[in-house]
């Protein structure tokens, strides 16, 4: 479905103290020429080595208790090849020389035996290399380093909170990741990044005792591409909807959220049902994120447009011929760009997983279909003599393939506030944070629900609503896109747990907005009986 999954597991269980330490790089380019130079030896055309030491801690919370904490640790080289014009990839946790040379031999095998059943040889795009460089996350606080029992007393603090404001349950984690990876290829280049990010997700629930009757408002952070200093409070970011509704940029206040969640959920249980019909939507960032995603992302992935990729909810129904006709993806407000370099994202890196400097491309301009989302053996479909940067494995033992960046939709250039956007509406549903969602196997009909719902009358926010999920078919909806606020409302959202492909990998993937406005929306009601 975009695949919002958690994975199993992510390596050995290690003490706190280790997430700290690092590979030394003399080392890690020592094993590298090893792994080039043995696939040389065995008759490789090109190869690249990946070594990695991804690092996580899983601290997770339920009212007064800490149920778990989770410090893992997972080492090791990924090693893929082209021989005879077919790909092989071999992976060892063996880090010794003869190790990781005896990898890129499997490797190459590897690759020989596919070459017998290839129909056409691999065409890599070409891609200089960049020679000895390296790049790091910009936080101002390593996440790995500040002691657990300040995380576990910081989510009981939240906790504390949400409870003294009349939440019946509440559960809060904190999900920090440390992937330090080194990329190595025959075209010159040895890249050392040190990639940080965090999310921090809570669930507060509050039940009517008398009726039984229970409601949740999950958290409205997002994961980021940052350092503890994004709880810390030392960046800014804050956004005030006009009904009054806090949601978080570049620095989140946990507690004041909980805080406001507690209530909401409460509010919640008392707020009419939806009345069924066609609505004028107001999405706010932290709704938007997921319907870039799910209908916008994944469909122009240039892999499941040609068929390639089919799992986590299938192809896609922007197809080649679209883009040849220059298709009506939207309205004229809609201008959606994919961006690996955007700070504080979590897609953001100097380089992905092939060795391609990352940047920003237009996916979808002025309305238009203008582009796709694509890698080094896939560019030349397109007739593109460059790759764009979008390759990603989540594990060193995993093959790199092709992810999606970071696709945003662009704020209008025309000053233009929320306020602004909502005063002339008429008939409206004001919708803040992500929901449940279910698409279908072309992206093409989908259905969306949120966290909080605010009837629009007559250009008002006027009361709390509940039960409402919209549906679309993707080209419609954004075609009916009437208006975008400006940057000044521009907020990220995103997936930290992003599924795809089979054996399934996960990765993460910011999507930036502002509050955007899209007219004559079916609105359904989840709760009506069924008969």
């Amino acid at each position: 479905m975009g695949g919002l999954v958690v994975p199993a597991c992510f390596g050995k269980a290690i003490a706190a103290e280790q997430l700290v330490t690092t590979m030394d790089p003399a080392h890690k380019k020592r094993l590298a020429d090893a792994a080039l130079n043995a696939a040389r030896s065995a008759g490789a055309s090109y190869c690249d080595v990946r070594i990695g030491r991804y690092l996580r801690q899983f601290v997770i919370t339920r009212e007064d208790k800490v149920q778990n904490v989770v410090n893992t640790e997972s080492t090791g080289a990924g090693i893929r090849v082209i021989v005879g014009g077919a790909w092989g990839f071999a992976a060892t946790n063996d880090l010794s020389d003869a190790g990781i040379a005896k990898a890129a031999q499997q490797a190459a095998a590897i690759a020989k035996a596919n070459a017998k059943a290839q129909t056409a040889p691999v065409q890599l795009a070409k891609t200089p290399g960049v020679g000895e460089v390296s790049w790091k996350t910009p936080i101002k606080k390593n996440a790995m380093e500040v002691p657990v029992k300040d995380k576990a007393d910081l989510l009981l603090g939240v906790n504390a909170a949400a409870l003294n404001a009349g939440a019946s349950f509440v559960n809060s984690m904190l999900f920090l990741v440390n992937e330090q990876k080194y990329f190595a290829s025959t075209d010159g280049s040895y890249i050392d990044q040190d990639v940080h990010r965090i999310w921090a997700p809570m669930t507060v629930t509050a039940i009517d005792k008398a009726s039984g009757k229970f409601r949740t408002r999950e958290g409205l952070s997002a994961p980021m591409g940052l350092g503890f200093e994004y709880l810390d409070g030392e960046r800014s970011g804050k956004v005030v909807t006009p009904n009054g509704v806090v949601n978080y940029g570049l620095s989140y206040d946990m507690k004041e959220d909980a805080i406001a969640a507690a209530k909401q959920a409460q509010e919640k249980l008392k707020a009419p049902s939806v009345k069924p019909g066609k609505y004028d939507l107001v999405l706010d960032p932290s709704h938007t994120w997921l319907t870039i995603h799910e209908s916008v992302g994944h469909a122009t992935e240039l892999d499941r447009v040609l068929g390639y990729e089919a799992n986590y909810a299938g192809t896609s129904f922007a197809t080649l011929d679209k883009l040849k006709s220059r298709f009506q993806y939207g309205s004229d407000k809609v201008n959606i760009y994919a961006d690996k370099t955007q700070p504080g994202s979590l897609g953001a890196v100097a380089y992905d997983d092939e060795g391609v400097k990352t940047k920003r491309w237009d996916l979808i301009k002025d309305g238009v279909l203008v582009d796709y989302q694509t890698i080094r053996d896939q560019a030349h479909i397109l007739g593109k003599t460059e790759s764009d940067g979008c390759c990603y494995a989540d594990s060193w033992s995993t093959v790199q393939f092709q992810r999606m960046a970071n696709v945003s939709l662009a704020p209008s250039k025309i000053p233009l506030s929320v306020a602004e956007l909502i005063k002339d509406v008429e008939n409206g549903i004001y919708i803040i944070g992500d929901g449940s969602f279910s698409i279908d196997q072309q992206r093409y009909n989908a259905q969306f629900g949120g966290q909080l719902f605010y009837e629009i009358k007559n250009g008002q926010i006027t009361r709390m609503l509940e039960d409402v999920a919209y549906q679309i078919r993707t080209p419609e909806f954004w075609n009916a896109c009437t208006a975008v606020a400006d940057e000044r409302d521009y907020r990220l959202g995103g997936s930290f747990f992003d599924g795809k492909g089979q054996p399934s990998q996960v990765s993460a993937v910011s999507h930036g907005s502002s509050t955007a406005r899209f007219n004559g929306i079916n609105v359904i009601n989840t709760a009506r009986s069924l008969g």
